[in-house]
Parts: structure tokens; sequence; C-alpha cells
């Protein structure tokens, strides 16, 4: 279902009463909302290079409102995870998560506001508030075929057939058992749900969070990249600190590491020395 018809779908309950009118564009400021400073300075990701991306001069901020929805519409992204477990949420599509959604009174379906706020999220030019990446799934609805795909034993997570599963295999016969797959493929609710996290972590800003986090659409995890890390180094695979790793050393020595989001990058993100580069065609 494209855009265009999950709007007429929309519109069809608004008509039937069952939800409510969609609000306006996001209102972004140029300065952070006294009311939500809350524990001072946010802790931002600058892109190095870029003035308009420095903390305080270029932020998308969610209004009152709108950052009430992304918690409630967080909460039921979690819940969904729960119900059907980690591996299946990360290929699951946006239509059949409405479904799940509806099915189960634990999850509840999503109110017309949520749906709208996360249509606008999507739909959204991420240029707007500082990204600057690609998007790679154009539609809010877009499916990943499971039958092209494969479960990486021991991970929890999936990866592509083909180059995708070629690289990791060829990888992680080299590096050793040291080696662990830390993240494969994201689907759009899986996406939706990490950059809602992240949103909600700085309280509603959305400049600050797509430094560290593809918005929904822009990932490139949805058509082939995957994470990497070394095995008993937890959260940290996720921080520069991976880079001084025995894992991350060889992986370089053996010409492995082709960064996606290098240092002082052009999109708007941090830099990433745990991602592995699986489509180059789509750079």
């Amino acid at each position: 279902m494209e855009r265009r018809t999950f709007l007429k779908a929309l519109g069809i309950y608004l008509i039937s009463g069952q939800f409510s009118v969609p609000g306006p564009a996001w209102a972004f400021t140029s300065a952070t909302p006294p009311a939500r400073r809350l524990n001072g300075p946010l802790a931002a990701h600058p892109a190095p290079g870029d003035p308009k991306q420095v903390q305080g001069s270029y932020d998308g901020w969610l209004s009152k409102d709108e950052y009430a929805t992304l918690q409630s519409v967080l909460a039921r992204f979690t819940r969904i995870q729960a119900t059907v477990g980690y591996g299946n949420f990360c290929l699951l599509g946006f239509d059949d998560g409405l479904k799940i959604a509806r099915g189960y009174q634990r999850i509840g379906a999503f109110p017309g506001g949520e749906l709208t706020f996360l249509d606008k999220l999507y739909h959204t030019d991420a240029r707007q508030y500082g990204f600057k990446g690609r998007k790679m799934c154009q539609n809010i609805t877009d499916t990943i075929d499971a039958a092209k795909v494969r479960k990486i034993p021991g991970t929890g997570n999936y990866l592509y057939d083909g180059v995708s599963r070629e690289l990791y295999s060829r990888i992680s016969r080299d590096i050793g058992d040291q080696l662990v797959l830390t993240a494969g493929i994201r689907g759009v609710v899986k996406q939706f749900h990490l950059f809602l996290k992240k949103a909600a972590q700085t309280r509603g800003n959305l400049s600050t969070a797509s430094r560290s986090l593809a918005p929904p659409g822009y990932s490139f995890h949805g058509v082939g990249d995957f994470d990497v890390g070394q095995v008993g180094f937890g959260s940290a695979n996720f921080t520069e600190r991976f880079s001084h790793t025995k894992v991350y050393r060889k992986m370089s020595r053996l010409n492995y590491v082709v960064f996606r989001y290098p240092r002082n990058n052009q999109l708007g993100v941090r830099f990433e020395p745990w991602h592995i580069q699986a489509s180059p065609d789509m750079a």
C-alpha cells in the first residue's frame, strides 16, 4: 500500500469518526524549548564540518502533543515486539504490525492520531531536520520478502541471501568466533521502533536522534547492510570503542572495513565503525 492508498483508507476512518483529524506539519525551532530541557543540554552527536547541524543552531523539535503521541506509539511498538519476538519483529511490515496490534488486546489497535503521526514522520523529508541520507524505502508499507532472507544461527538476526550473507560468512570465517552479528535486516516497523526510542531519549529532538540513527525509510539495514561486534563487548559495540577492539583491527587489516558512515561524513550521522556496507551499488 503506497501513501496515497494509505491516506485514502485513513480518510474513510476519519469520516466514520474513528480517527482524529491530522495535526499540522512538524513545528521545528532553532532553540531548545525550556519546558522540555529537563536535565540540562542534550547529549548531541553533531556532524562535524556542518555548522547548520550543531546542537542548538538547527534542531527539529516535536511539539508537546506530538511528543506525547511519540511515547504512546513507542510503547505500542514495544508491546508488539514482546508479542512476536525479536527476530520476527525485525522483518515485520507496517500492515502486519497494524493487524497484530488489532488482534491482541494487550497491544491495542493504533488510534487515528498515532497513525497520522507515523505517516507524517515517515513521509517528511528528513533533510528538514538535518539528516541528508538517501531514502531507501519509499513507502511506509514496503515489506521484506521472507523467501529472500535467512536467520543467522545464534544471533536472532536475519540477513539477505546473496551478497549480505556471503559477506558475513567470509568475515565470520576469517575473524573467528570473537565476531558477532549485532544487527541484520530491519523492516519499516523495526526502524520506527529504534528511531522513536532515540527520539524519546532526546525529549523529542528529531535532529539529535537522526545523528545517531537513520529515520524510518532511510536505513541501509533495509537493503542489505549489517552491524558486527566483538563477543562480550555488549552495548559498547555501538560506540567508537569498538574501533579499538581486536575484532575491528583484524577486520581492518583484512580490508573488510568500508565505512558507510565515516568520520566527518556529510549525511548528518555519527561515525559508525561497526556498520558493514554490503550494498555498494546503493551508496
